[in-house]
């Protein structure tokens, strides 16, 4: 039975791997690290996860289990890392083999890669402390798989845990290939608790445009709240 309800969703899973495919046409400047906007968003969202983490007692850090649903090439792995995780206690899936072979490369041995769907993700409930994803949802566009993907990450978080999210609110005109989730989206998709919420990342098109001048750009015009295009979202799992 739980077989037939995932496999219904094979359709979906055909249709996001071909709207990752489209997005190799991309111009691999555009996202590299190297790139001003992208260093200066990737900076701005250490400093947001560091905000998150002072929730815990930075002593325990080094015992949460964390899983991160659509881990891509391992990036944000290896800032877990570097905020204290101990890379034997997080886990990695991701659905893009050529992904899969990349983080392998990047992170440890220990580390564990688990290549595939995500609703076929196999670990018992209530096992991780953290289940983490970063701009999966958003080129997810059927909304029962939304679903279902939202209801699989809650079921396998601990009580006294929770879910992190880290997603765009907008729609991009010129990308059909993704929707934005708006605040209101997330709170349909875990209802169970109170979510606290940051708002972050300076637009891209716009990060682009000013640290195209000079970097710090990026944080003078970041001040105005509505001119960034993310969310990071922790959600609370009670006891």
């Amino acid at each position: 039975m739980i077989q037939e309800k995932t496999d219904r969703f094979d359709n979906e899973i055909d249709k996001i791997k071909t709207r990752y495919l489209h997005r190799k046409n991309i111009s691999s400047l555009k996202y590299n690290p190297l790139n001003s906007a992208i260093y200066m968003i990737n900076q701005e969202k250490e400093r947001v996860f560091i905000k998150w983490l002072r929730k815990f007692d930075i002593s325990v850090i080094q015992n949460l289990r964390l899983l991160e649903i659509g881990c891509g090439s391992g990036d944000n792995l290896i800032q877990f890392i570097k905020l204290g995780f101990s890379p034997n206690l997080l886990v990695g899936n991701e659905l893009l083999p050529e992904r899969v072979e990349s983080a392998k490369k990047k992170l440890p041995n220990e580390l564990k890669i688990i290549e595939g769907d995500a609703l076929k993700v196999d670990f018992p409930s209530n096992y991780f402390d953290i289940v983490f994803q970063s701009m999966v949802f958003s080129s997810i566009l059927n909304k029962e798989f939304k679903n279902a993907l939202a209801e699989k990450m809650w079921k396998l978080v601990k009580p006294g845990g929770g879910v992190l999210w880290y997603d765009f609110i907008y729609n991009n005109p010129k990308n059909p290939d993704v929707k934005g989730i708006p605040f209101k989206e997330v709170q349909m998709l875990f209802p169970y608790s109170d979510i606290q919420k940051w708002r972050v990342t300076l637009a891209p098109p716009l990060s682009r445009a000013v640290t195209s001048i000079h970097p710090l750009l990026y944080n003078v015009i970041n001040i105005f709240p509505f001119l960034r295009s993310h969310i990071l979202c922790w959600t609370t799992k009670k006891g």
